[in-house]
Parts: C-alpha cells; structure tokens; sequence
C-alpha cells in the first residue's frame, strides 16, 4: 500500500456539496426524523440475528440429516452477512443509533462474524470512504496478485481467467478475516498508527483480537464438539457457512466500485486529486437495483452507496428517500449518478470489467 497521503481539490466552483448538504439536512428537518435509525431498523436486527443464530441453536440441539445441517448452515452465512451490512455497518458508522453506547454495542457484532471492530473501521470508514477507488490508498481494491481490479495493478497471465475464479475467491473473504487477515491488518494499522476515533495503546488492541478470536472459535467450533457433532462436519459446516457470506458481501462491495465506467483516479504530481471529495465519491461510486424492495432490505441499503458515500453517518433506513435528492441535485450541478436499475445488470457489469482487466494489461 502507498503510504503518502493524496490530498483533495478544495476548489468547488459549483459549491455541489454545500447545496447538497443543505438540502438533505432540510429534509431530515422538515420531516422532524433523527438521520439515525429508528423502530424498522430495529425490527430488522431482530430479523437478521434470527436468521443468523437460530440455525445455530438448531444445529446444536438437534440430531439431522446431513443435508440439513448443510442448509442451516448456508441459512447461517446467509444471516451473517445480513448482520454485517444491516446492523454492525451502520454500529460502526455511528449511525445505528443516536445513543454512542448502542453504536458500540451493535458495531461489536462484528467479533461474533469473524471480524475486529478496529481492523474493519480503519479498512472501511478511513482508507475506503475517504480515498475510494483510489489504488495504492483503498484497500478493498486489494486482492493480493491474483485479482486485478484496477489499470494500475500489475498485470500477470492468470488474470485472462479472472472473471472465471474470482467467485470461488470471493467466498473467502470472512474466512480470511478468522484466520489471517485481521492479525496483518492490525500489524499493518499499528505500525501506520492508523486510527478512527479514540486512539488505544497497542497492547489493548492486541489483546482484544486474542481474547475475540478465543470467544469467536469457542462458539463456532468448540461449542459444536461439545455437544457431539463429529469434527469433519463442524469444520465442513463453518467453511460452507463463510463460504456463504464471503460470497455475498463480496459481490454487493463489488458491485458499488468496481464495474465498467467507475473512475479509478490518480493523484497528480503534487499528490492532489482532482476533484473533491464529495465530487469523486459520485466518479467513484455506483448504486444497483435502487427499486428493488428485497435487495434494498437485505443488503441495508447498500446498493445505495451513493448515498452511503456521501452521507455515511446517516442510517441506511433513510436513503431509499434521500436518493431523490441526491440525484436531483447531482444532474442539476451536472455531476454523475451512476446507477444500474437492476441487480442482474451490476453482475454482468463487474464480471465484464474483470474480464476487460484481465485480457488487457494496459486497459485505461
């Protein structure tokens, strides 16, 4: 990762965002509604952890058939990501609630999904909102060598069939996070004394990882042997499980950032990027299926990253409303609103462009 911080263009002639701002917040104040969420939200917590957590209690009770047990553990992966984008994404951007204690509290589900509250809001909320799309700064463009998603990574042979194995890569996003990814990130933030919010000496966070990681495996692992389900379908039963959320938060991430037309921009010789912040959040940012109700439940209004990109302190519940206004105020100051009207659309969009990185080294 580039190390040397790209600054942003203060120059907004247009005064885009300023007008945005204002109306948004006029919105919310006309209304007489909290940015944050409120009972639906809530509702959908109890919703998402059913889902995620009763195939478990099953799992652990119940004597079944084989097959069963692999379902209720798709049904488990299937929770877990729903958890991940519907309550520890907006815990984690404080916008869950207006109450901090309950940001906290909904933003630690993420240890009972393989993850580290630190890690995740360093990766996320500093490198990935603020440097989106930018190579060398976002590191959810970073997929090691074997995925190429922007012209400025290197390219290599294999990655003509990219388009093919990236879904079987994609599963083993949130086993990545359990076993190796949050220990080198945590090295890796550390060492940049990467922060958000209060800064924590080292030790804590190290041995808050540890004691996590303890808890993480005692309830997916050892609390199955205990109860008598033989070790090669408790182990069968956790890869299908990630395997299963790996797959889904990996392709809704993709489908905000990285398909055909979306900018990759490069900062200039003096490190700036062209536009502003909030103008390249627009460059760099796509929303998919915006009409469709079951998508925009599940994935917690994420495939509405433009708005998420632009207003990440407000609570997904509310962007179906202020998308409106988003796009309204964006065609009026003649700026893009990407967007594909449908899921399926998205799909074939990112495949196309790893397809197009993959068999053209030098694609601009």
């Amino acid at each position: 990762m580039n190390t040397a911080t790209p600054t942003f263009s203060t120059k907004d002639t247009l005064k885009f965002f300023r007008t945005l701002n204002s109306r948004v917040n006029n919105y919310f104040k006309e209304n007489n509604i909290k940015k944050t969420g409120n009972w639906k939200l809530h509702f959908k917590t109890i919703v998402m952890f059913a889902i995620f957590l009763t195939p478990y209690f099953f799992l652990l009770a119940m004597d079944m058939p084989f097959w069963v047990y692999l379902l209720l553990n798709i049904v488990i992966g299937v929770g877990m990501a729903g958890v991940g984008m519907n309550v520890m994404h907006d815990g984690n951007h404080g916008s869950y609630s207006s109450k901090s204690w309950l940001n906290k509290f909904m933003g630690g589900s993420i240890y009972i999904l393989a993850g580290n509250v630190y890690n995740w809001q360093v990766q996320h909320n500093v490198l990935h909102h603020t440097y989106t799309n930018i190579h060398g700064h976002d590191e959810d463009l970073e997929a090691g060598r074997i995925m190429r998603f922007t012209k400025q990574a290197e390219w290599r042979r294999f990655h003509k069939f990219q388009h093919y194995y990236s879904i079987f890569l994609y599963g083993l996003l949130t086993f990545n996070w359990a076993i190796t990814t949050d220990f080198l990130q945590m090295k890796r933030y550390l060492k940049r004394n990467l922060s958000y919010g209060e800064f924590k000496k080292p030790v804590i966070r190290w041995t808050t990882l540890v004691i996590t990681k303890i808890i993480y495996f005692s309830i997916w692992i050892v609390a199955p042997l205990i109860v008598g389900v033989e070790w090669w379908k408790v182990v069968l039963g956790f890869l299908v499980m990630h395997y299963t959320a790996g797959v889904i938060l990996s392709v809704v991430f993709q489908l905000a950032h990285v398909v055909e037309d979306i900018a990759y921009p490069e900062p200039n010789d003096e490190g700036e990027i062209e536009n502003t912040w909030a103008i390249h959040q627009l460059f760099t940012t796509a929303n998919f299926a915006p009409k469709n109700w079951l998508v925009n439940y599940y994935t917690g209004g994420l495939n509405h990253q433009v708005e998420h990109h632009l207003f990440p302190n407000i609570s997904h519940i509310h962007y179906d409303k202020i998308s409106k206004i988003v796009k309204e105020t964006a065609h009026e100051f003649e700026l893009p609103y990407m967007e594909f009207k449908t899921m399926r659309e998205a799909v074939v969009s990112h495949f196309r462009h790893l397809k197009e990185l993959g068999q053209n080294p030098q694609v601009a």
